[in-house]
């Protein structure tokens, strides 16, 4: 699959003219949605169920600085689904060269009240499309 491409913005970097940590957890969330894109699970599906997908944890190690102008080419994996919980590597390289390696785990939730569910009950068609896009499915 295509890399999400991502162009630095002037006000993406701090006054050392890198760019400002901050920016690759929003890179990640940019790319994430650009994938379930890709695999026809456009996020407004689960809008749509009045279903969200909070993040649960993210984390990242940063590898080499960035700046502005350049593109990051950002590689998007699924590490685990099961219908509840969705677990995604990410891969940030500029060239050859990998700057930023992270990982972020969301949760399914419907309603004001955010109750917890299941996409393999609640939407089946989405839950399916996104196993089969991925090929990672976990119990």
């Amino acid at each position: 699959m295509k890399p999400y491409i991502h162009n630095i913005k002037f006000y993406e970097t701090d006054k050392m003219s890198i760019t400002h940590h901050s920016n690759y957890i929003r890179w990640m969330e940019e790319a994430r949605i650009d994938y379930l894109m890709k695999a026809g699970c456009d996020y407004r599906f689960l809008e749509e169920e009045d279903i969200s997908s909070p993040v649960v944890s993210v984390n990242g190690k940063f590898l080499k600085a960035t700046s502005f102008g350049e593109d990051i080419e950002i590689y998007v994996t699924v590490k685990k689904f099961n219908g509840v919980k969705l677990e995604v590597k990410y891969e940030m390289k500029r060239g050859d060269e990998t700057v930023f390696k992270g990982e972020s785990c969301h949760c399914f939730v419907k309603g004001k009240k955010m109750k917890v569910v299941n996409l393999k009950k609640e939407m089946p068609n989405y839950y399916k499309r996104l196993v089969e896009f991925s090929g990672r499915q976990t119990d």
